[in-house]
């Protein structure tokens, strides 16, 4: 039996940058970042350079293309960008911020809709990792944000941040985008979310 969490009815203003910008989370290096690959997605994936469509450097970010998935995302200057058949990848150049994006198919995850798959997998997370806390939240334009607190991480406690975007008319399909951080960071993680999801392009 799966767990599920409430979700909280909550305005859009709760995502919002609060006056950052990407060039708060850049390094300033022109996009050269993008050019590199690193072994960062798991073993057994075969990850390729995604697509750079532009690169702004006054605005401190890269607007990458993931063809696997027909997504379009921006991450900051410095980050690098990958690919494998089914998912995005985003990282900061120490891999201390991480981004993930996937398409979901909410009937195979043995859930009815967006909602419901946002309900059950903070539930599910909080009732697995120990110590941990989660909510979920839907915003205005009917995309929920499920907020990860003290998750377990790799040598370091970590806030994790799954926004799901229902795919408008087809309620049984999605996106995840998911973003990882260190815990002592879950306000500035919680701001760049909020960049990431103004910029956010899926071709349906």
């Amino acid at each position: 039996m799966l767990a599920c969490a409430p979700i909280a009815a909550r305005a859009d203003a709760d995502l919002a940058p609060g006056g950052m910008t990407f060039r708060d989370f850049a390094i300033a290096d022109n996009g050269s970042s993008f050019n590199r690959i690193d072994p960062m997605i798991g073993s057994g994936a075969q990850p390729t350079q995604s697509r750079i469509l532009t690169i702004d450097n006054a605005g401190g970010f890269a607007r990458i293309r993931f063809d696997s998935i027909r997504t379009e995302v921006a991450m900051p200057l410095g980050w690098q960008a990958q690919e494998d058949w089914e998912r995005g990848v985003g990282f900061s150049a120490d891999k201390r911020y991480r981004m993930l994006v996937w398409r979901v198919d909410f009937a195979f995850e043995g859930v009815s809709d967006a909602e419901h798959y946002a309900a059950t997998k903070a539930g599910t997370i909080q009732a697995r990792k120990r110590g941990s806390r989660a909510e979920a939240r839907k915003l205005a334009d009917g995309s929920f944000l499920i907020v990860y607190q003290s998750v377990p991480g790799e040598g370091e406690v970590r806030a994790v941040f799954d926004l799901v975007v229902p795919r408008p008319g087809k309620p049984k399909e999605g996106v995840l985008m998911t973003l990882g951080v260190p815990m002592t960071d879950i306000e500035r993680g919680l701001k760049l979310m909020a960049l990431l999801k103004q910029k956010l392009r899926v071709e349906w």
